[in-house]
């Protein structure tokens, strides 16, 4: 089982901000990972599409798209943020 959460935008268009899903046996990385959310449904598919800009975390640490993911893992999706 793996901790999801998505923020921002993404928590918006998917219409949920957390929850707690079994790790398939063929998810390994945040990418494998991505791609499985985004078969979920349009909204998923939009949200999680590969031409947006998405940051991921895993374990409160960013992650890159090859990094693996574990069971026990926390793993976050959330745009791009900008400050002024």
């Amino acid at each position: 089982m793996i901790h999801l959460k998505l923020f921002a935008s993404l928590r918006e268009l998917t219409g949920t901000g957390e929850e707690v899903l079994a790790l398939p046996d063929h998810v390994e990385t945040l990418a494998q990972l991505r791609e499985l959310l985004r078969s979920r449904d349009s909204r998923w598919s939009e949200a999680l599409d590969p031409q947006r800009a998405i940051r991921g975390a895993i374990n409160q640490r960013m992650a890159q798209e090859s990094d693996p993911v574990r069971d026990g893992d926390e793993v976050a999706f959330f745009p791009p943020v900008t400050g002024g």
